[in-house]
C-alpha cells in the first residue's frame, strides 16, 4: 500500500503512517453494527460500544424508513466523509472515482474547468484558477464563492459531488453562478470544459537580466520543471543574468516531496522543514543537500493570500535561511500535512497526520508567512464575503508545538532600497492586465528589489 503525503487544501479539482485497526463487521438484523475487533474480544470500552451501536441503529432506521430507497454504499460513504470532515477542513473521504481523479491531478493532467476549490459554509470556494484554463479565461477569481452550477444550487452537495458536476466531456458548456467580493449581485460566467494539462512552471526573462519563474502548483512535474526553466533562462541570459524572481502567488500547494525538492534547489545546507505527528516516531525532518541551481543569484519570492501549504513551506524555508527576500502580502496559513491512505476497494481517505515547522521552528498554522516587504496589488480594500485564510475556516487546527515567535525575526540584511518600496500602488496606476507585466505592481517592486540586491552583491565582492 502506497501512502502519498501532501499539503493540499482539501483540493479535489484542479479537483510511514499506517492505517489504524479496521472495524469488524457485525451483522445486525438487516442492518449493520461496527465494532473494532479488539474491543469485541476484550469487552472493551462500553461508551464506545454504545456509540457504535447508536450508529448501527440510525443506519438501520434510515435504510428501512427513508422516504426513498438509498444504497448502503451511499449511507456508509456519507457517514465516513462526515466523520473525517468533522475533524478539520482538510481531512475527507474519497470514493474510488474521486481517488482516481486525485491521482490524475497530482500527475498534472485532468479534465474540467481548471480551478482549485475547497468547501466552506455549504458553498464551493475558489482557491485559485489555474493559468490558461477555461475558468481563468472566463474570469473566475481566487476567493469567488460558487453558488450554483447550471442554475442548480451547490448547497447540499458534497465537495466531491460538486466537482463531478463541474467535470465533463471536452467542449461541453457549463454556467457558474458566483458571489464575488465587492459585487452586490451574483456573477454568471459560462465556459466550455477542456482537457486540462497543467503547466505548473512558466518562465521568461524580465528585461534580459532577471529570471522570472511562476510556479502555480506542486505536482509530480514541479521540481523537474523548475530545473529545466532555470537551465533555459541561464542559457538565454548568459552573463547578463543578475537575479531570480520566484512567483508563488495564488499557488494552493500540493505534494510535500515537491516542496522539499524545490526548497533544496535554492538552499545549499541546513533544515528545510520538519513535521511533528501524534506519535514521536512518525515525526520527520528534511535537510538540504549541497547545491544551488541559480549559482547563488539574488532571489525574491512573491506570495499573497492565495499562497498556501507547499508554497508556504518553500517561502518559509527560503526566508528563515535568508536565501530570499519575500515580497507581497501574508500567505494563507495552512501548516498541516495530509496523508492519503488507500482503502481496499473503496477509494482512500485524506487524513491530517502532522503539523509542519519552518527551519527556525515556527508553525505558520493559522498565521501564514509574513513577507519581509509588504506590497499590495491594488489600492482598494474590499470587504470579504466568507473565509479569506486558514484561520477563518471552521474546525482549524490550533497553532501549537512551535517556537513562541509568530513571524520571522526582522531582517537586517535587506537592500537599502527596501525602505523606499511603497506598500500600495500610486494613484492612477494602470489596472492589472495579465498580458502586461508592467501593470503588475507587486512584480515591478520585486524586480526593483532583486536588481538592487544584485548591485549590492557586486559591490561587496
Amino acid at each position: 500500500m502506497k501512502l502519498r503525503t501532501g499539503l493540499l487544501l482539501g483540493v479535489a479539482f484542479a479537483a510511514g503512517i499506517t492505517v489504524g485497526p479496521q472495524a469488524s463487521r457485525l451483522a445486525h438484523r438487516h442492518g449493520f453494527q461496527f465494532l473494532p475487533a479488539a474491543w469485541a474480544q476484550t469487552g472493551g470500552n462500553s461508551e464506545t460500544y454504545r456509540l457504535l451501536k447508536l450508529f448501527g441503529d440510525v443506519f438501520d432506521r434510515v435504510r428501512a424508513e427513508y422516504v426513498e430507497p438509498v444504497s448502503d454504499r451511499d449511507l456508509i460513504e456519507n457517514a465516513i466523509n462526515g466523520m473525517l470532515t468533522g475533524l478539520d477542513p482538510h481531512s475527507n473521504y474519497m470514493n474510488a472515482k474521486s481517488y482516481g481523479d486525485m491521482q490524475v491531478q497530482t500527475r498534472g493532467e485532468f479534465g474540467g474547468l481548471g480551478i482549485e476549490v475547497t468547501q466552506e459554509n455549504g458553498y464551493i470556494k475558489v482557491i485559485s484558477p489555474i493559468d490558461d484554463t477555461p475558468a481563468y479565461r472566463a474570469g473566475v477569481k481566487a476567493g469567488d464563492l460558487i453558488l450554483a452550477l447550471d442554475g442548480q444550487t451547490v448547497q447540499g452537495l458534497s465537495l466531491n459531488d460538486a466537482v463531478d458536476k463541474m467535470r465533463g466531456i471536452a467542449n461541453s458548456r457549463i454556467k457558474l453562478t458566483i458571489k464575488r467580493e465587492g459585487v452586490d449581485k451574483p456573477v454568471e460566467l459560462s465556459m466550455n470544459r477542456e482537457v486540462i494539462k497543467v503547466q505548473v512552471i512558466k518562465s521568461h526573462l524580465e528585461g534580459n537580466d532577471i529570471a522570472y519563474i511562476r510556479m502555480t502548483g506542486f505536482t509530480e512535474q514541479t521540481e523537474s520543471g523548475l530545473r529545466k526553466a532555470m537551465q533555459t533562462l541561464r542559457q538565454q541570459g548568459g552573463d547578463r543574468l543578475r537575479g531570480v524572481v520566484l512567483d508563488m502567488r495564488n499557488n494552493p500547494g500540493g505534494l510535500l516531496d515537491q516542496a522539499v525538492a524545490v526548497s533544496d534547489d535554492f538552499i545549499a545546507q541546513g533544515e528545510i522543514v520538519s513535521t511533528r505527528a501524534r506519535h514521536t516516531e512518525d515525526s520527520q525532518r528534511w535537510d538540504a543537500k549541497d547545491g544551488d541551481i541559480t549559482g547563488g543569484l539574488p532571489l525574491v519570492v512573491l506570495i499573497n493570500g492565495g499562497s498556501a501549504s507547499a508554497s508556504e513551506i518553500v517561502a518559509g524555508a527560503l526566508q528563515d535561511h535568508r536565501r530570499a527576500v519575500v515580497i507581497g502580502t501574508r500567505s494563507f496559513g495552512k501548516g498541516s500535512v495530509q496523508t492519503v491512505i488507500p482503502l481496499e476497494g473503496n477509494g482512500a481517505m485524506r487524513l491530517t497526520t502532522a503539523r509542519y515547522y519552518t527551519p527556525s521552528g515556527r508553525s505558520i498554522q493559522g498565521l501564514g508567512i509574513t513577507p519581509d516587504i509588504e506590497v499590495r496589488s491594488s489600492r482598494t480594500e474590499t470587504a470579504h464575503f466568507g473565509p479569506e485564510r486558514e484561520a477563518d475556516l471552521n474546525r482549524v487546527l490550533q497553532n501549537t508545538g512551535g517556537t513562541p515567535q509568530q513571524s520571522a525575526p526582522p531582517r537586517t540584511d535587506l537592500p537599502q532600497i527596501a525602505r523606499d518600496i511603497p506598500k500600495l500602488p500610486p494613484e492612477g496606476f494602470p489596472a492589472y492586465d495579465q498580458t502586461k507585466p508592467e501593470t503588475d505592481f507587486q512584480l515591478q517592486q520585486a524586480l526593483t528589489v532583486v536588481r538592487s540586491m544584485a548591485v549590492s552583491k557586486r559591490a561587496s565582492r
